[in-house]
């Protein structure tokens, strides 16, 4: 819709030579309709936002009457009442009007030459109705883009950019507790808005569905049924935003609370988010947009320490074992992320700079244990972001050289828990190290291949238990005779006497390279 102020710089309008009496901050009021009118009891005809034309013939002659009929306009939601000199009153308003005016706020303009109204409600009424019909065209759109977007099951992120592309501000998805979920910045903005966020959303207190914080610059609406909402959806927004904004933000919001109930079997929200910031940091943790998303995700990272934690389920699901990592976090008052990669769950804890970093993950395993049993790693702590996929790689490889082994599920492990095994976890990519293994245990796999008297098994036992060859024999359920003949045959294959300290280093680190790599 024009604003009063437009109109008042119509040529048709300029031409009467207009001056504005009363109402001057209220200007920027948007013109619903034009109408021509010498009745005095106009009012209880207007609907709101009309512009009142009159010369002033038919008004009151007494000051009572005339701040009367002025109060009774700016009840009616007039935008303003426009007065044409030369029939009533020739050069100046009676007083009484031009107060009653600035008391109520009602623009009052006056017009020093003639100008036809017929015209003027002609000309203006025609822009007028473009307007409406504009913004018929406009609903109509966002009606087609957003059903599309419904029928092609897309997420919250195309949610997002669709309202960012027809509106151009910055939208930013929120869940109940004030967290972000994903944003999507404003081409000309700097991120200055998102600053403090949960203190600037908690602040944001809109009684109905949907509503504007002028003080926040912010339109918001709930994501969800009323009492049963799951987040909100705000819009950056300075001024006062038009109709269509909020149709925008409503049938986006509308869009992502279907998608959430036709996704409410796969991943939530939370662990897209999660997800994606963790396979950010493993990929690239010096892009200059992962510390605002982290914070914004409820994982600060400015002055703490940042320690990367691998869980490994031992029987139950892994979408299980997410659920009581992200609940244990919550519980523990520990700011975390974590994510399924590969079949292990991958966590970055943010501790501050004096918390115990062993017994916190420490509780942390015992709350996930008590839901579900499991492996866990965790690396050693950094103080830069752009550092943290070391600690993050760093657990997970201490994980990996654990495999087949019986390392307890009651303890967190560490690199110095790893030894040898955990050096050999780190380089198990390097062909160099796998060439060695082959080339070791070569001639013992060939013979096992074609026998049903398997000898790496007799050797991989006495490396077991380098102490007793009793033990060893008892281990694999094999008589001493039995074990003490095939290690002879072990020995004569490889031409190595197995009781060599060299030798027996050799194959133990073949084996280990071995089952490792497998």
């Amino acid at each position: 819709m024009p604003t009063l102020a437009e109109v008042l710089e119509m040529p048709l309008v300029r031409a009467g030579r207009v001056r504005v009496l009363a109402g001057h901050d209220a200007l920027d009021r948007a013109v619903h309709w034009v109408h021509p009118a010498e009745l005095t009891d106009i009012a209880p005809l207007l609907r709101g936002g009309e512009l009142v034309l009159t010369t002033g013939i038919a008004l009151p002659e007494d000051p009572a009457g005339l701040a009367s009929y002025a109060r009774s306009l700016a009840a009616a939601g007039a935008v303003g009442l426009l007065v044409e000199l030369g029939r009533r009153w020739t050069a100046e308003l009676p007083a009484s009007l031009v107060e009653a005016c600035v008391a109520s706020g009602l623009p009052l303009v006056t017009l020093q030459h003639e100008v036809p109204f017929a015209r003027i409600a002609q000309v203006l009424g025609e822009r007028i109705v473009d307007a409406r019909l504009g913004e018929l065209q406009a609903v109509e759109h966002l009606h087609e883009v957003f059903t599309e977007l419904t029928l092609d099951d897309a997420g919250p992120t195309e949610v997002l950019e669709a309202v960012h592309r027809l509106s151009g501000r910055t939208v930013v998805l929120e869940d109940e507790q004030h967290r972000v979920l994903d944003y999507v910045l404003a081409a000309d903005a700097t991120g200055e808005w998102l600053d403090g966020w949960d203190r600037r959303s908690r602040r944001v207190d809109v009684p109905e569905r949907t509503g504007w914080d002028a003080a926040q610059e912010a339109l918001v609406t709930r994501v969800g049924r009323p009492g049963r909402a799951t987040g909100r959806l705000l819009l950056h927004t300075s001024t006062a935003p038009p109709a269509r904004f909020v149709s925008l933000l409503e049938r986006a919001a509308a869009t992502i609370a279907v998608q959430r109930t036709q996704a409410r079997d796969r991943d939530t929200l939370v662990r897209r988010t999660h997800l994606a910031l963790v396979l950010g940091l493993l990929a690239d943790p010096t892009s200059p947009d992962l510390p605002r998303r982290c914070e914004l995700a409820g994982l600060p990272v400015t002055r703490r320490m940042l320690v990367g934690v691998s869980v490994r389920p031992v029987s139950a699901p892994t979408a299980e074992v997410i659920a009581a990592v992200i609940a244990a976090g919550h519980r523990l008052r520990l700011p975390l992320v974590a994510a399924e990669i590969d079949r292990d769950v991958r966590v970055l804890l943010s501790l501050r700079a004096g918390d115990d970093q062993v017994a916190l993950t420490a509780a942390l395993l015992a709350r996930v244990g008590s839901v579900a049993p499991v492996r866990m790693t965790a690396g050693r702590a950094v103080h830069d972001l752009g550092h943290v996929d070391r600690s993050l790689q760093e657990a997970q490889h201490v994980l990996e050289s654990l495999a087949g082994t019986s390392a307890s599920v009651d303890v967190v492990h560490r690199i110095e828990d790893a030894h040898v095994r955990g050096l050999v976890a780190l380089l198990t990519r390097d062909t160099r190290l796998t060439d060695f293994s082959r080339r070791e245990l070569a001639a013992l796999k060939s013979h096992d291949a074609g026998s049903s008297r398997p000898l790496l098994e007799v050797v991989h036992s006495l490396l077991l238990h380098p102490a007793s060859k009793s033990e060893a024999a008892a281990a694999i359920h094999l008589s001493r005779p039995a074990f003490y003949k095939r290690l002879a045959q072990a020995e004569a294959l490889l031409g190595l006497s197995l009781d060599d300290p060299e030798t027996r280093l050799s194959l133990h680190l073949a084996l280990l390279i071995d089952e490792l790599a497998t």
